[in-house]
């Protein structure tokens, strides 16, 4: 019987590869980092075969020529290696990637895209590299559109978490399967609404995001720098609240918050918590635990990291 065995919430950000000499916080740096590395350490106790990696994009792998609201790859898998990050082919769980697939279309009231030549980018590969470094486990990656509105709703990944989660249990034979949630807490990045840019920069981001398929990394120079000016904006209070909730197996309540009322309270780039959300429902909400909260506004982002053991679930509160 296959078995869900564990899940991650982690955070990324590629400043912690290119900006680490510059970091100012060196201790929340580090307790970020320890927080992975002990996050790393409980997968390999949990010994997974196969990993569903929920994670963004970030107009490294999809364009505004065509943004699909889920991803699952079901063939090739290639990192793009920005930034420090792994680069080129991933091994890819075939047979349970296109199960999935098959299930959510003819079973689970979903029709996510699929993708036999998958391109991911730090969205995932951040977790890669930090999460599975020498672990001998495939991967389901699942790429969430957090960036192009419209957005899926939250209650729209709460429930393809749970479509998942069936799929999964459904599956013959006896793999153990992890999932990993990729993706901030409370930031806003210099990214513009693609519908309305205003000012060189965000028209320059937009045209990017649209050209940018066969040379992204034409783009990446500029983009670095618009990203590396840009103010920092967390909200610790929130980030405490949503962690909160992780440790309660209450993380569907954030499902109350429209698109526009979440990147009012916490920025555009806490949209990416759907990644956590989704994790969280496959694992059916068990409560969890928190390894570290840090607030970088080096890295402009709220880290964090969370384990949900359903082995081994933390007391819920409600």
């Amino acid at each position: 019987m296959t078995e869900i065995v564990l899940g991650v919430g982690a955070s990324h950000s590629t400043l912690m590869n290119t900006h680490w000499e510059e970091t100012f916080h060196k201790d929340r740096a580090e307790r970020f980092r320890d927080a992975l590395a002990e996050a790393r350490e409980a997968l390999a106790a949990a010994r997974p075969d196969t990993v569903i990696l929920v994670g963004s994009n970030h107009f490294r792998g999809f364009w505004l020529d065509l943004i699909p609201s889920f991803t699952i790859g079901v063939g090739e898998c290639v990192a793009s290696g920005e930034s420090g990050t792994p680069k080129g082919p991933q091994p890819v769980d075939i047979p349970l990637a296109r199960h999935l697939a098959n299930s959510l279309v003819e079973e689970g009231g979903f029709d996510p895209a699929f993708s036999a030549r998958l391109q991911i980018d730090h969205g995932q590969s951040h977790a890669v590299q930090y999460l599975l470094d020498g672990l001998d486990v495939d991967l389901v990656p699942i790429v969430v559109n957090v960036f192009a509105p419209p957005l899926p709703t939250l209650d729209r990944c709460e429930r393809l978490g749970r479509a998942i989660r069936d799929a999964v249990l459904a599956f013959p034979g006896d793999r153990r399967v992890a999932v990993v949630g990729s993706g901030g807490l409370s930031h806003r990045l210099p990214w513009p609404d693609w519908r309305e840019p205003h000012g060189d920069d965000e028209e320059f981001m937009v045209g990017a995001w649209l050209n940018g398929r066969e040379n992204w990394q034409d783009y990446d120079i500029r983009r670095r720098e618009i990203i590396r000016a840009a103010e920092a904006s967390l909200n610790p209070a929130f980030d405490d609240e949503f962690l909160s909730l992780v440790e309660r197996g209450e993380i569907r309540r954030i499902t109350a918050y429209s698109t526009e009322e979440l990147e009012k309270v916490a920025g555009n780039g806490a949209q990416e918590l759907r990644t956590w959300l989704l994790m969280s429902a496959v694992l059916d909400h068990v409560p969890g635990r928190r390894l570290a909260y840090e607030p970088m506004p080096e890295w402009l982002t709220g880290m964090a990291v969370a384990v949900l053991d359903p082995a081994h679930p933390q007391e819920g509160q409600s």
